[in-house]
């Protein structure tokens, strides 16, 4: 077993937690869904959380991400520690630092494909960059179904229209939970390899949680979670060593 590598001193991770403890309910119906979590991810990678059901995955990002409090230890992501700030200054911090995607699109059903992309951005009245809005645009192949609404859209195009959003305001950091988990092969395919672009072409970092070790072997780091714990990590992962790995952790 090996500890999540700390990154080198010289670099700011987009995100990071320290030991991170995250307990549901009380007394002797108690949960402890992470057991002394420390990780940080560094900008501008792909990364993936794998783990057995209950592993803890999913609480991790949602921790991270500022969706979810933590019993205790702390959050950062830059520099900001995410207890020092209030409602309204993490609800900011979301918008404007954090993208999500998601295993279900999230998409608004009465708004266009180009709707749905700068919502967040009209939300918060902030005009978007229209020349990075375009670049995405045409990376996730969608600049023909624009005007398209959710219900006129397959799964996997709805999920990269999803995932468009999430880049759109340039955020610091892009969570994906399980974001593959509705999509067939191919659709998976399309998300994925987009999301890898978005790393390596547009120096995007992206974490992700799947169970799905294809899909892991679309990151370049992958850390294990059993019983809310770190156990290992791999880098340059493949499908096969992802899954024999997660064989030997009993999912």
């Amino acid at each position: 077993m090996q500890p999540a590598t700390p990154l080198s001193g010289s670099v700011v991770p987009a995100a990071r937690g320290v030991d991170l403890v995250k307990v549901y309910g009380q007394g002797d119906a108690a949960v402890r869904a992470l057991d002394g979590v420390s990780v940080g991810f560094a900008p501008g990678q792909f990364s993936a959380i794998m783990g057995p059901s209950g592993s803890g995955k999913s609480t991790l990002m949602h921790c991270m991400a500022g969706l979810d409090s933590i019993t205790s230890g702390q959050v950062f992501v830059g520099d900001v520690e995410l207890s020092s700030l209030n409602d309204k200054e993490l609800t900011r911090l979301r918008r404007d630092r954090i993208g999500f995607i998601f295993q279900a699109y999230n998409l608004v059903p009465t708004l266009s494909a180009a709707e749905n992309i700068t919502l967040p951005m009209d939300i918060a009245g902030r005009k978007p960059d229209q020349v990075w809005v375009d670049r995405l645009i045409d990376t996730v192949g969608l600049r023909q179904r624009l005007s398209h609404r959710p219900s006129e859209l397959s799964g996997g195009q709805q999920q990269r229209v999803a995932a468009a959003r999430a880049l759109a305001s340039r955020p610091s950091i892009v969570f994906a939970d399980e974001p593959t988990g509705n999509l067939d092969s191919r659709s998976s395919a399309e998300v994925l390899e987009f999301l890898r672009k978005s790393v390596h072409e547009f120096d995007q970092t992206v974490v992700m949680v799947t169970h799905d070790p294809s899909a892991a072997s679309y990151a370049e780091r992958v850390v294990f979670l059993a019983d809310g714990r770190i156990v290992d990590e791999m880098t340059s992962p493949t499908a096969e060593k992802v899954l024999d790995r997660m064989k030997s952790l009993g999912d």
